[in-house]
Order: structure tokens, then C-alpha cells, then sequence
């Protein structure tokens, strides 16, 4: 932390006033992302210590700005202390402004704009910015060749099929994989590769696509980072949605090279298959090896993925053993529930400020409820209470004389515990709450301690309760 804050200060000639970790261990990456601030400027501070991996990214910035690709400027670095320092972006990724701008399957238009704009600046990566990157800086691999290709099946085999208890007869597994490594490899690989080309990879400003996250890039074929984008697991998208988003992207590719949509769709579906085990890899590891429950919640979207190819694909390559350990995967009891074993629910409850706007959850859940108490008699308005908050004895007794307030916790205490049942039931690993009012001092506080006192009472619940504005005043 020290480093980011002398990167910081150097940078800007100030001292960071406000410093905000954004991310801890729940992301796969085991970087560490810290915002720091001071008056009116920001920045995003990472901590990684895989030097070759902050080499990657640093060089693949900066050569991408020089294309003029929209991606962060980079401050500052110190590659000996494992940190720089990177512009900020702001708080929207492509994720997050889908979860909130749909209902079940239709999107707003406005995101699917998002998505088709994303998609309009992917070839620019690939082609015309893959043409003269350095590819000597990447990590681990300089393309996706066979060895990379090995690694990734190898994940998924031992990660998850072994983990989930998937039965199968490895040599015939690993014929299937020597068949599909060389299918995928007949097609042109000779571009820059994303490799997690990922909804929570970009960033929206303005309206805008940004993009993070690309030190895991090398040379590769076009259809992987399409395939990245459009079956994203969690991002749910339809499947009509997918197929109008494939078109657009197709129709963009002839401003950059001669491919026809035949010749892409070829080994579009292979290079599909190959993005979803290596993700399954990943929450297998994460999930089942390293008991970290809340990456076993993408399964079933991967899994709903699986079934829709499996019923709508054929490859031009033939995969019995593969195909008959997918079928499994769809039967199976230990994946039936989104985080088997685990026992319990985590719910966390936050009390806020909306003049800061919403917490964000950390867990990949997508953020649950957030009640805005700004409707209830304010305390805060009152000279003998404005030193005072939500967890004192006079603000409590004040709060509860009003009926309106009793009415207000009695509906949200309802919907929340018919979550809680059903998440339980279900197998979810957390479910987030959040009060909000004017300051974040009185109202939300005292509601959010209200309600984790009776959900404490709920045996096989884990409560923890955080006031943001409270903490950040005591910061």
C-alpha cells in the first residue's frame, strides 16, 4: 500500500486523502485494487506480485493507447514493489449495467448498444493492434497453441470433472481433447487474443466501452474472445440475443480482413466449448479445491450454455467421450445446487448514503436488496440528535415511536426473509441488503441493525453488518 500511495503522491504532487480497497481475494486474479484520491483527482492502484504478468499489462496499455483503443492510461509504476498506478474508470462494468437493465430476458436498449459497441472495438484489438504488439511480454505463453490449449482441458479435466465427481475414461478424454486441439488450431490464430474478453472486464463511461484485463493476452483466433464475451456465464445473455450480437460482429469484420461468416463459423462453436471448460476449470479450482463457494455460482449458467449447444450444435469433429462427460455434468446431483456443502448463508447488511451511491457487492451475487429509507421521519434534522446515529439509545427510541418506521422494517424484514429461505434452499452462498438514507448516520443504521438482530436469530445464517459511512468517518 505504502507503494501506491508514494506512486500516488509523486504522480499528483498531493498526498491520497481517501484510500478504498475494491477488491480483496473474492476475484480470481489474486490482485489486489485499491482506489486512492485526493480533491479532484483518482486513480485505480494495483498490487500483483507476477512481475511478468504487470509487465504484460503495462506494455500492452500503453501500446494500445498509441492505437488509440480505449483503454486505462497508465501513472505510475514500480515493478519491484509489484504495483502501478492506472486511470480510473469508475465504478460501471458492462456486468453490472446489465443486472441492472433487465428483466429476465429482455434487455434495455441501451445495454445491448453497450454490447454492440463493445463488439465494434474488439476487431481493432485483434487486428489492427495485434499487428505490431510486442508478443515476447506475454504470460505464461506467447499464443494459444497446443500447450496452452493442453492447460485449459487439463483444468477442466482435473479441476472440475474430477472434483464433481464426473466419471470418465481418461485416455478416451484425452483422444477427444488431442481431436479438438487440432480442430481448433486449423483455424487462423495469428491475432491478438483478449483471453478474458468478459463482461466484468469492461467498463462503461458515459456511455462509453473501456477495457481491463487483457495481461493474459497472446496470439490466437478471432472466434475465442467472441465466444469469451457471448457466453459469459453469469451475463446470462439469450441466445437470440447472442446470435444478433455474433451477426454485428461478423458484419464489422470486413473493414479489417477478408474472412466470410462461413469460414468464422467453422470453428466458432469449437473455440465456444473450449471458453466454457476453461471457466469451469476455474470455478472448479476456486470453487471446490480452494472452498471458495461464491465462483461455484456461475456453474449452472455455464451449464445452461452446455445444454443449449448441446441441443442446437453439432461439431465437425467427433467427441463421444467428451460429449457423454457433458450429458454427466447436466445429471449430476453434486452440481444440481450452486455451492454444494457449504451449510450456510452469508448475509451482509450495509447502511449508506446515497449521495455516495450504492455498496457494491464484492461476491459476484449482484446485490441483492437496497431499501431507501429516505421516505421516514429523519432524525438528523433534530440538533440533538445530529451528533448522534442509528446505534445510539435516543436515536432508537425516537425511531421507534414512528409507525411508519415499524410499517417500513416490517415489509423489507418480510421480502428479505423469503430470499433467505429461498436462497437457502437453493444452495446461494450470500445475499446483500443495503439501507440507504440522506447521510448514511441515522435511519439506514438503525434499520440495518434491526434487522440483523432478527435474522441473527435464524440458526445456519451468518449476519455481518457494515455501516460505510460510519466506517468512513471513523477512517
Amino acid at each position: 500500500m505504502d507503494a501506491l500511495q508514494q506512486l500516488f503522491e509523486k504522480h499528483f504532487g498531493a498526498p491520497a486523502e481517501r484510500v478504498q480497497p475494491l477488491q480483496g481475494q473474492l476475484g480470481g486474479s489474486g490482485r489486489r485494487i485499491i482506489r486512492l484520491a485526493c480533491g479532484g483527482h483518482s486513480a485505480m492502484g494495483i498490487l500483483h506480485d507476477v512481475r511478468e504478468e504487470n509487465v504484460a499489462f503495462l506494455e500492452f496499455s500503453r501500446h494500445f493507447r498509441r492505437h488509440g483503443l480505449p483503454v486505462p492510461q497508465i501513472y505510475a509504476e514500480d515493478l519491484a514493489q509489484g504495483a502501478y498506478l492506472e486511470e480510473d474508470l469508475g465504478d460501471t462494468t458492462l456486468y453490472e449495467s446489465l443486472s441492472e437493465n433487465r428483466k429476465g430476458d429482455e434487455l434495455s436498449p441501451q445495454t445491448v448498444e453497450a454490447y454492440r459497441k463493445v463488439l465494434s472495438v474488439l476487431p481493432r484489438f485483434q487486428i489492427e493492434a495485434g499487428r505490431g504488439l510486442n508478443y515476447k511480454v506475454c504470460y505464461p505463453r506467447g499464443s494459444f497453441d497446443r500447450q496452452s490449449i493442453a492447460w485449459d482441458l487439463n483444468y477442466f479435466k482435473y479441476y472440475f470433472l474430477r472434483l464433481a465427481g464426473i466419471p470418465f475414461n481418461e485416455q478416451a478424454l484425452e483422444d477427444d481433447f488431442s481431436r479438438l486441439t487440432k480442430f481448433l488450431l486449423s483455424a487462423a490464430h495469428d491475432f491478438f487474443m483478449y483471453r478474458d474478453f468478459q463482461s466484468r472486464n469492461i467498463m462503461l463511461r458515459d456511455g462509453q466501452p473501456f477495457f481491463l484485463d487483457y495481461q493474459g493476452g497472446r496470439k490466437g483466433a478471432l472466434q475465442y474472445d467472441v465466444a469469451s464475451l457471448l457466453y459469459d456465464a453469469k451475463a446470462d445473455l439469450p441466445p437470440r440475443l447472442r446470435q444478433q450480437l455474433l451477426d454485428h460482429y461478423l458484419g464489422q469484420l470486413p473493414q479489417y480482413i477478408k474472412v466470410g461468416p462461413s469460414a468464422f463459423m467453422q470453428h466458432y462453436y469449437a473455440y465456444v466449448y473450449v471458453r466454457i471448460m476453461q471457466a469451469l476449470g476455474t470455478y472448479g479450482f476456486r470453487g471446490f479445491y480452494e472452498r471458495k463457494p461464491h465462483f461455484l455460482q456461475s456453474v449452472p449458467y455455464a451449464l445452461k450454455n452446455l445444454r443449449w449447444l448441446l441441443h442446437n450444435v453439432t461439431l465437425p469433429v467427433n467427441l463421444p467421450t467428451l460429449t457423454e462427460a457433458f450429458h454427466a455434468m447436466l445429471g449430476a446431483k453434486k452440481l444440481q445446487s450452486v455451492v454444494p456443502g457449504t451449510g450456510k448463508l452469508t448475509v451482509s447488511i450495509f447502511s449508506f448514503s446515497f449521495h455516495r451511491g450504492w455498496p457494491k457487492d464484492e461476491t459476484g451475487n449482484g446485490g441483492g436488496f437496497v431499501f431507501d429509507a429516505r421516505s421516514l421521519p429523519n432524525p438528523g434534522r433534530e440538533e440533538r440528535f445530529k451528533a448522534l446515529t442509528g446505534k445510539d439509545a435516543a436515536v432508537i427510541e425516537y425511531l421507534n415511536q414512528q409507525e411508519s418506521v415499524h410499517q417500513f422494517l416490517a415489509g423489507a424484514t418480510s421480502l428479505v426473509e423469503n430470499s433467505v429461505s429461498e436462497y437457502r434452499r437453493r444452495g446461494f452462498a450470500n445475499l446483500m441488503v443495503s439501507f440507504g438514507c440522506t447521510g448514511g448516520q441515522h435511519r439506514s443504521v438503525f434499520l440495518a441493525e434491526q434487522l440483523a438482530r432478527h435474522l441473527r436469530g435464524n440458526n445456519g445464517l451468518e449476519v455481518l453488518v457494515r455501516h460505510r459511512e460510519l466506517e468512513n468517518a471513523a477512517g
